[in-house]
């Protein structure tokens, strides 16, 4: 193609270009059964759970390409456990073919837990934008601080666009396998040697200046300075070295491990004889499974109590507030910790400094005291990057007979209550929002609570009158404090309009006006091949004088924009494709 256009810089488009409309073609179109059976499934589960979100993306033609969804319960999981995202697409063997993209992170079970799925088009920057977006809406707002996605460069761009405060993480499985691809005639060469030193640079340095040594020292020692892939990676390691992500908090995850495990279960329950519409209904049998296994797991955390190989004071504090799977590995980290020796002490104002060596280990660890503040630091920073005390500060708090695990160093997230009380969902990763997207994050939110306390008031009488009793107190104490908040007219408070200041703007009272647009659902663009094609096959108009007026005015007429109540949670754009460009 790029001879017959005189040079690949007349194509118009590239490689990527090509393998998405290729990728395109191969896609079996949704045929309007299926796009029906889709609308439907949707709505039930709208109306089932009030909280139910999703959001459908068309293309230039109006035909279905790119759904996400989540439940009123992957919400709330995200309010508590969406600090961690791991995000991953994969191809299933489903009739349609196409890309499964899912959000998923860790519970205070260790347990994988699914935030969001969505079935893609394609895979182009602008299908992942338009993801992103729409996951931020359905969690009112909140981002993770901290996403895990492989090597993809779309996927890349995708959230420096749109998630520049998150902080983006390799995953360092993806890291090796590559390595193992570009530089397979190292590896067969000099055997371990090179995967142990490779290794050491992604794990184990604590110092920026200690992994630039290790770095430089590998390249000059296995002759690689002119290698382009190594030279991209290190382009690229504030991602991917540890060393520049012990600071932030991961979950102790180094890898999308969890969402490539997910792929793996989605494979016994979509087979390639699925049709989408039962993609999702199979889906939902794996969501209840995964449910059911916590709801055991929560069982088991209430009814029974790990053992403790030793009665200590500080292993029974740890029994009380973590969970089983926390706890045992917190019972690894104390038991390194009394197979570590203290090799010196100095002071420092009023902290002491400590160095610590773990047994049959050279390197030490300095782990800072400070008895005033009761703070103590550790320079494997594990704390930080796990949220669970390492074994070299556990050593230090048992040889200055801390008896308890001090009240900072335990995060909620990894206790029995870890979904306790209220997820303030909205003030956390919110950016400056207009009031009206403020007061529609305040909605939901209170709604998540409320759905709680009804479930559980719920299962008998005297809980269920108790409930509605405090909810009846709370409505009057609600009215009181609108009613001095607001400065409402005289006209207004006898006469059967409302007039609002801010939008000058008449209501009648008692009835909710209709919504406006919060956001709209943008259409798939096409991609640069698509577009030559279509400029080739599309047929010159006429230039009149009329005909430009009426197409001009068909174009303002035919945009519209479907606007519907907070309830249902999705916006179409329609457009008539006769009248674009």
């Amino acid at each position: 193609m790029a001879k017959e256009a005189g040079g690949i810089q007349h194509l118009g488009f590239n490689h990527i270009d090509l393998k998405n409309y290729l990728r395109t073609k191969r896609t079996l179109e949704i045929k309007q059964g299926d796009s029906g059976g889709v609308l439907q499934y949707l709505q039930r589960m709208t109306s089932e759970d009030p909280h139910f979100y999703y959001a459908i993306q068309l293309d230039v033609e109006d035909l279905i390409t790119n759904i996400f969804w989540t439940d009123g319960r992957m919400i709330q999981d995200f309010g508590h456990f969406g600090d961690v995202v791991c995000f991953d697409t994969t191809y299933r063997k489903h009739r349609d073919g196409r890309p499964i993209a899912l959000f998923v992170g860790v519970n205070h079970h260790k347990q994988t837990t699914v935030f969001g799925a969505a079935l893609l088009y394609d895979e182009t920057i602008e299908t992942f934008e338009w993801l992103f977006d729409a996951f931020e809406d359905a969690m009112m707002g909140k981002r993770p601080k901290t996403i895990l996605t492989d090597q993809d460069q779309a996927m890349s761009a995708a959230l420096a666009s749109k998630w520049p405060s998150t902080y983006h993480r390799l995953c360092v499985w993806h890291i090796f396998q590559n390595a193992a691809i570009h530089l397979s005639n190292v590896f067969s060469s000099f055997e371990n040697t090179f995967a142990a030193d490779f290794s050491r640079c992604v794990y184990d340095f604590e110092e920026e200046s200690e992994f630039l040594d290790a770095w430089n020292g590998m390249l000059e020692k296995y002759n690689l300075q002119d290698n382009q892939w190594l030279k991209r990676m290190f382009s690229l390691r504030e991602k991917w070295a540890l060393v520049y992500g012990r600071n932030t908090f991961c979950a102790d995850m180094v890898s999308t491990q969890r969402s490539e495990c997910m792929n793996v279960v989605v494979k016994h329950y979509v087979n390639y004889k699925n049709n989408i519409v039962e993609v999702f209904h199979h889906f939902q049998r794996l969501i209840d499974d995964r449910r059911e296994k916590e709801s055991a797991e929560d069982f088991k955390n209430a009814q029974s109590s790990p053992v403790m190989t030793f009665p200590l004071e500080i292993l029974k504090h740890a029994v009380a507030v973590y969970t089983h799977k926390i706890f045992a590995l917190f019972s690894e980290e104390l038991r390194k910790a009394i197979e570590s020796k203290i090799e010196g002490e100095s002071q420092l104002g009023t902290s002491v400094i400590y160095k610590v060596r773990p047994i049959h280990r050279t390197n030490e660890y300095i782990v800072t005291y400070d008895s005033i503040e009761g703070s103590i630091f550790c320079s494997c920073r594990k704390f930080e990057f796990s949220g669970i005390l390492c074994s070299h500060t556990l050593r230090i708090l048992t040889f200055m007979n801390v008896v308890q695990i001090p009240d900072e160093y335990i995060l909620k997230r990894w206790t029995k209550h870890a979904k306790g009380g209220t997820s303030r969902v909205c003030d956390v990763g919110v950016g400056i929002v207009d009031e009206k997207t403020r007061k529609k994050q305040r909605y939901k939110e209170l709604c998540n609570s409320f759905m709680r306390v009804a479930i559980k008031a719920a299962e008998s009488e005297d809980s269920y009158t108790s409930a509605l009793d405090c909810l009846l107190k709370m409505e009057n104490s609600v009215d009181g404090m609108i009613g001095k908040a607001n400065t409402v007219p005289i006209e207004a408070k006898d006469g059967d309009v409302a007039v609002d200041d801010e939008t000058n703007e008449s209501q009648i009272k008692g009835l909710k006006p209709k919504g406006r647009v919060t956001y709209h659902s943008s259409k798939r663009p096409k991609n640069a091949l698509e577009q030559a094609i279509s400029r080739k096959r599309k047929p010159k108009p006429k230039a009149t004088k009329s005909g430009s007026q009426h197409a001009s005015s068909m174009q303002e007429s035919e945009e519209t924009t479907l606007i519907n109540d907070d309830y249902w949670n999705v916006t179409y754009s329609v457009f008539d494709p006769q009248s674009t460009s």
